[in-house]
């Protein structure tokens, strides 16, 4: 099982439920039913489990590419596993992986249908992109914007589960926090990170494409802008999170973001683009506490 889950990355996709976890307690300003959270919780596990089993089944010719050039693999410590990428590898038969992505993401439709519908939507697109976003690795850099789409599509699902009609506006507001994250916290990150295997396979990445001073200003800004939005959050939300919120909600995100990235401005290193990957994974998580602490005692 250990390499089917590598597969699928779960400590970073049980990481990434954080994010759609903290966006619909955010909304709905309180913990809603134990048996809708029960059923959301296990319908983003399937979801995050499918997805990024998705990624390696579409890319595993180009990380098998990658795996046979390279002398070694310089991963994250929430990736951390000697079964990275197991079917690239040729630790996992490629059929086992489609069964696999296959029954997550049937429990995930089936968990979408008895939460709301519409979620079923954009699991479907979320899993389109995904395979778009792969299918573009040699082919533009613009493929990042895709990656901050499908990251997207849990967060706005999770705001699907407490209410059956969002506003637009409060929607934008989550999509280009999260979106923002995606892009400065994880994709051009990781990009950095295999920028030397992405090279040598001939991947299309903001990195190879503009260099590591252009990659590392572009994630500087876009998590400046991260942290910017995230004053404007408690906005969204009914609960009446002051002053002291949106100071601790600034500390996460220099902490867990704008130190590390300013950090890799002005080294360029891609260590230090490991390391922010890491510390950016846990920012959702540090506001989930966050939130949730203020529901309890607000």
């Amino acid at each position: 099982m250990r390499r089917f889950f590598a597969l699928s990355r779960t400590p970073h996709g049980i990481l990434d439920i954080a994010t759609p976890a903290f966006c619909a307690l955010l909304w709905l300003g309180a913990f809603p039913p134990h048996e809708v959270i029960l059923l959301a919780l296990a319908t983003a596990f399937s979801g995050y489990t499918a997805i990024y089993a998705l990624n390696d089944l579409v890319g595993f010719q180009e990380d098998k590419k990658k795996f046979s050039e390279a002398s070694s693999y310089s991963g994250f410590s929430v990736d951390a596993s000697v079964f990275h990428h197991p079917i690239a590898q040729g630790l996992l038969n490629y059929r086992s992986g489609i069964y696999w992505a296959t029954f997550w993401f049937s429990l995930a439709l089936l968990g979408a249908y008895f939460l709301n519908p519409v979620i079923i939507l954009i699991l479907l697109v979320g899993a389109i992109l995904e395979i778009i976003y792969c299918r573009l690795l040699k082919v533009t850099y613009l493929r990042t914007l895709i990656s901050g789409v499908v990251k997207t599509c849990g967060p706005i699902a999770a705001i699907f589960v407490v209410t059956p009609s969002p506003s637009v506006f409060s929607l934008l507001l989550i999509f280009s926090w999260v979106f923002l994250w995606e892009i400065g916290g994880q994709n051009i990150p990781a990009d950095m990170n295999d920028e030397k295997e992405d090279k040598r396979i001939h991947a299309q990445t903001i990195p190879v494409r503009f260099g590591a001073n252009i990659a590392a200003f572009i994630i500087l800004i876009t998590l400046l802008l991260t942290t910017l939005i995230s004053c404007f959050l408690p906005l969204i939300s009914p609960l009446q999170l002051g002053i002291p919120y949106v100071l601790l909600s600034l500390a996460a995100g220099y902490y867990f973001l704008l130190e590390p990235a300013f950090q890799l401005y002005k080294t360029k290193k891609s260590i230090f683009a490991s390391k922010l990957f890491d510390r950016a994974s846990y920012y959702p998580l540090a506001l989930l506490i966050l939130i949730s602490l203020s529901i309890l005692f607000v």
